[in-house]
Parts: C-alpha cells; sequence; structure tokens
C-alpha cells in the first residue's frame, strides 16, 4: 500500500466516522492491535489487512442492527468496495476486504475464513475487552439512553436476558462483555485478553457490589420515611 493510498483510505474513513462509542480512535486502535497481532501470524496480504481495518466500521451510520434489520458489517463491506474500486484498487484486493468486513461483526452470521478476516475479527473484539470495553460499553449505552441497570422486584440487578430491547450494562456485560474472552482465531488475541479479563472482572464485581450495598441499606430508610 503506497502512502497515498493509506491518506486517501484514512480520510475517508474519518468522514464517515460518527460514533463516539466506535470513533476514529477505536478504528486506530483496532489497527494497532491487529498489526500486532500480524506480527505473531502469518498474513498473506497486509494491505488488505490495514485497509479492512480502517474501514470495518464505516457501515455504522445505518438503523439498529436486527435479527432480520440493518447490519453494519455488510453494509461497511459494501461500502469499501464500491469505495476501493473508486481509487483503482485490485478487484481482487477490494472483494478480499469487502469480505473481511462483512465477518468482523460479533454478532454476525458470517464467519471471517481468511486469516485477515479473523484478524481483525480478533483486533475488534479485543476492543470490547477490559477497562475499554467497559468504557466503550458505557459511552455506547448512553448514546441510545439505556439504564446503566434494571432492578428487579426484590431490589436485585437484573444481569441476565440482555441482547434485546432494552438493554442495562449488567446485562449487557453478562450477554457479551464477559464471553469476549473466549474463541479467538488467533493465540496472540487469546494472550492479550487474558491480561484484560481481570480489569474487567473487577470493575463489574465493585459496581454490583456498590450498588447493591446502596440499596441494601437504602431500602429500609425509604421504608421508614414512608411509614412516618
Amino acid at each position: 500500500m503506497t502512502k497515498t493510498e493509506y491518506k486517501m483510505i484514512e480520510a475517508y474513513m474519518q468522514r464517515m466516522m460518527r460514533d463516539s462509542a466506535h470513533d476514529k480512535h477505536h478504528v486506530y486502535r483496532v489497527l494497532n492491535t491487529a498489526l500486532d497481532i500480524a506480527d505473531h501470524t502469518e498474513v498473506n496480504d497486509k494491505d488488505v489487512l490495514i485497509a479492512a481495518c480502517l474501514l470495518h466500521d464505516i457501515g455504522r451510520d445505518g438503523s439498529p442492527a436486527g435479527p432480520d434489520g440493518y447490519c453494519h458489517a455488510e453494509a461497511g463491506g459494501k461500502a469499501a468496495f464500491k469505495f476501493l474500486l473508486s481509487i483503482d484498487w485490485p478487484e481482487d484486493k477490494t472483494l478480499h476486504v469487502k469480505e473481511c468486513i462483512a465477518s468482523h461483526r460479533y454478532r454476525g452470521n458470517a464467519s471471517p475464513q481468511s486469516v485477515e478476516a479473523k484478524i481483525l475479527y480478533d483486533a475488534d473484539k479485543l476492543d470490547a475487552s477490559g477497562a475499554l470495553g467497559i468504557a466503550r460499553t458505557l459511552i455506547y449505552e448512553g448514546q441510545v439512553t439505556e439504564p446503566l441497570y434494571i432492578m428487579d422486584t426484590g431490589g436485585n440487578i437484573v444481569t441476565d436476558g440482555g441482547g434485546g430491547g432494552i438493554s442495562s450494562f449488567f446485562q449487557e456485560y453478562n450477554y457479551k462483555l464477559k464471553n469476549v474472552y473466549t474463541a479467538f482465531y488467533t493465540e496472540r488475541a487469546e494472550e492479550i485478553a487474558l491480561k484484560r479479563q481481570k480489569t474487567a472482572i473487577g470493575f463489574y464485581n465493585g459496581l454490583y457490589d456498590e450498588i447493591t450495598e446502596n440499596y441494601t441499606e437504602g431500602i429500609s430508610k425509604r421504608l421508614s420515611l414512608s411509614d412516618g
């Protein structure tokens, strides 16, 4: 990849990123991680990997994902294909980039096939791990007005049932975040994930304990106020 090509792809990516949880900094982190993984993995086409990383989230300017609805990975793959052809990239490389992007989504139906697609998948998945993953989840849930937590009728934090409809941070953590530490395609990604897992578990447990303690002590105080 020439410097001119890189700058053109980078500039296009920057114009397309409008989501603060999936902004240009997320893209650069994914690219940085992918290049790290590539240093420990035999890669067939690093140009394809770089382009796929830079463009993997350009399809996020659409409707929320759903079982039969909009898929940012599929849309992003098509948009990347069209853009790369417009700057005279070889069609075989362009198609490869499209396939990498289309299969990078954690909740998607398409599985990554090439080594470049697997590295992109792992690098993107790693950005949902550790402290970064929690911070990005909280930002995103704030954007879509989802709550930090939901309480059941017994005053307990609801931790299951995430992934559809209204979902809290605790539900999303148990539905997705705690599960990103398994099923990586590359050994290097597994190594990085294990380093981050302890931080995420500590934050989750600490937040759970603080909220639970607050409610346990607060319920009796509120009841005494209503009795009076």
